[in-house]
């Protein structure tokens, strides 16, 4: 039986607020995975909200060299569309800093979902527990491309990677990580702002079972948003 999610609710005032602490909680999250570890692994998300987040990255003072970078999911398009998350991080913020592009692990979405699926389930294959994972939270409860309706692979013996053929937003052709997989990590931390999430966020929190839920780490989940989506 899936156990229920654990979720811990932090609200601002405003968007740049919330994003003022996500840089912290990130900025912890690397100053102590780099002293246990050596390194830290971060899964990033795409939209809106975290690129205003990945923008703020640019000044922190952290040692980029230890940082490696994965992607919770992608738009199957080519490699340099600007449409793809991989390539609006970079834009946004890895372009600017000194990580080595060798510790930054795009999804090859350009292959196409299914065998993109399977090389990035390959190349995750000696990747252990993530120390942090980013999401963000569709109008339809939506995390990463794990959509309403869809196999979200939460069983411990689902793919590392799924391909995804018809998402209700275009392109219909994606690859995502599966929920357990974006489970396996030490925290995980939901940007949500905009307040056309209002209702998904009302759903999540009465019980709802939306992608969102799915998402089960060891030590629950930590969701950083708006004050006013909560409020109704």
């Amino acid at each position: 039986m899936t156990p229920p999610q654990l979720c811990r609710w932090y609200l601002f005032s405003s968007a740049q607020d919330l994003q003022a602490e996500a840089v912290s909680m990130i900025a912890r999250a690397a100053e102590q995975a780099i002293v246990d570890s050596g390194a830290f692994r971060l899964v990033l998300a795409g939209g809106n909200t975290p690129r205003a987040l990945y923008e703020r990255l640019r000044t922190l003072k952290t040692n980029w060299e230890a940082w490696h970078i994965y992607f919770g999911d992608e738009r199957c398009l080519p490699a340099v569309d600007p449409e793809r998350n991989s390539a609006m991080a970079r834009d946004a913020w890895l372009d600017h800093v000194p990580v080595p592009q060798k510790q930054v692990y795009a999804i090859p979405a350009e292959m196409g979902a299914k065998a993109a699926a399977a090389a990035y389930s390959a190349t995750l294959k000696q990747v252990g527990e993530f120390d942090l994972v980013l999401l963000g939270l569709g109008e339809d409860g939506h995390t990463a491309s794990l959509f309403p309706g869809n196999d979200w692979g939460q069983e411990m013996d689902s793919p590392v990677a799924l391909p995804i053929f018809d998402a209700p937003k275009a392109p219909a052709e994606r690859v995502s990580l599966s929920a357990w997989r974006l489970g396996q990590t030490k925290q995980v931390l939901f940007l949500v702002t905009g307040e056309s999430k209002h209702e998904a966020v009302m759903n999540w929190r009465a019980g709802a079972n939306i992608p969102a839920r799915a998402i089960i780490p060891l030590h629950g989940v930590d969701v950083l948003a708006e004050s006013v989506l909560v409020k109704g």
